[in-house]
């Protein structure tokens, strides 16, 4: 419990030092831009805070909701220090789990947020069906929570969460094509149906195509976009590109991105591996 306290007294400090730095250097208050710069540089307990700061000043909308279930979604896999789930590793992330002193407090905050969110998103789209905003949000917040159950605790469920993210995807392209966001999230469901699950499921999950994603993600990432919808497809790239082991290609896209995010400590992370594997080939 004490442990627990600590925690969350660490969180708080964290956000009072982040609110001032962001306001100084801007000199206006805090938005939801400052939550998305946390993100990018991988400040996620920050920016999960910063979301719940900004709620005291406006609504607890889509964005705010989706920002900070991402948010505590990467804060959830570093604390459990892993990668996706792979098949027959689900004992060893139960376990895991269980030894995560705050985890189940990450997670009882991230379920609220979500739920909050699919409410929202669809009590909107009964009665604007094409509601552009409101199907791209559903879709990504639905996607969060089919990638912390297959992805981190690797249970396979969230199957209805799925199809709706991928229905709901696949509305706001027909209205939108160049819609960055979406076709981002709509290849990544590609690629992860293609080479996360065996054949027979794949035909039952509408089907996959590894090559098709990743061309979709690159397409988007060339596309012209705002500042964070670019970072969110080239963050995209380059950990398809890392996952596909082009390390060329990932190591390219990590150098820009250091340059844009230099507080992102993972991205410096893979520079300074790759950097010592070349030296010690």
């Amino acid at each position: 419990m004490c442990r627990a306290k600590v925690s969350i007294c660490c969180v708080l400090v964290a956000v009072a030092a982040a609110v001032p730095r962001i306001c100084a250097a801007q000199a206006e208050p805090a938005t939801i831009a400052d939550a998305y710069r946390l993100f990018y540089n991988a400040h996620y307990e920050e920016a999960a805070a910063l979301a719940v700061t900004l709620r005291s000043f406006g609504t607890q909308d889509l964005e705010n909701d989706e920002v900070r279930t991402s948010a505590l979604l990467f804060q959830l896999r570093g604390l459990l220090k892993g990668q996706d789930a792979r098949e027959g590793d689900k004992t060893d992330k139960a376990e895991a789990l269980k030894r995560c002193v705050t985890c189940s407090d990450v997670l009882a905050t991230f379920m609220t947020d979500l739920r909050h969110g699919q409410a929202l998103a669809r009590e909107i789209l009964k009665t604007k069906p094409n509601d552009e905003y409101a199907l791209f949000f559903l879709g990504k917040l639905d996607l969060n929570y089919v990638w912390l159950q297959l992805g981190l605790l690797g249970k396979k469920t969230g199957w209805d969460e799925y199809w709706e993210a991928r229905k709901s995807l696949e509305a706001v392209l027909k209205l939108n094509p160049n819609h960055v966001r979406a076709r981002v999230a709509r290849g990544w469901i590609d690629y992860i149906v293609n080479t996360r699950m065996p054949w027979g499921t794949r035909w039952v999950l509408g089907g996959g195509n590894k090559k098709r994603g990743i061309a979709v993600v690159r397409e988007a990432a060339a596309m012209e976009a705002e500042f964070f919808t670019r970072a969110e497809a080239e963050f995209a790239l380059w950990d398809l590109h890392v996952r596909e082991r082009d390390f060329l290609r990932a190591t390219e896209l990590a150098q820009k991105l250091s340059r844009t995010f230099p507080d992102n400590q993972e991205v410096a992370r893979y520079l300074a591996k790759r950097t010592t594997s070349r030296a010690t080939r």
